[in-house]
């Protein structure tokens, strides 16, 4: 839990080359795709771990996860007001976007298939 709390003091840009980041963003903490993006996470925290992927949340105007502002996030990323998920490399580059939740197979596949999961796997 250290090293969780230490990641939600650090920016996203400090987070580059760490750690892998899952960019969720909703209106509200009710929204039904948050909700849905959570428990798919939930289920899935051994392997979020073990692939170096850092979940930052933005809910309105607040962010957990990271030490950025919403609006700095959201005009960063062109985050739309609704539902949005971005999987962020190590290198800071959008990976995936999607205006739905991501499964736990297609985050998988998709952190596995990276040249810089690969090289660590070695």
């Amino acid at each position: 839990m250290l090293i969780a709390a230490v990641l939600a003091q650090a920016t996203i840009a400090q987070m580059k080359w760490e750690r892998r980041m899952l960019v969720v963003a909703a209106p509200s903490a009710t929204d039904p795709q948050m909700a849905e993006q959570r428990r798919i996470l939930a289920g899935w925290r051994n392997e979020r771990d073990a692939r170096d992927l850092a979940i930052v949340e933005i809910i309105g105007d607040r962010v957990t996860g990271a030490a950025d502002a919403a609006a700095d996030i959201r005009r960063k990323y062109h985050l739309p007001t609704g539902f949005a998920a971005i999987l962020i490399g190590k290198d800071g580059g959008e990976k995936l976007r999607s205006a739905r939740p991501f499964s736990a197979a297609v985050l998988a596949e998709t952190i596995d298939a990276m040249p810089m999961r690969r090289a660590g796997q070695r």
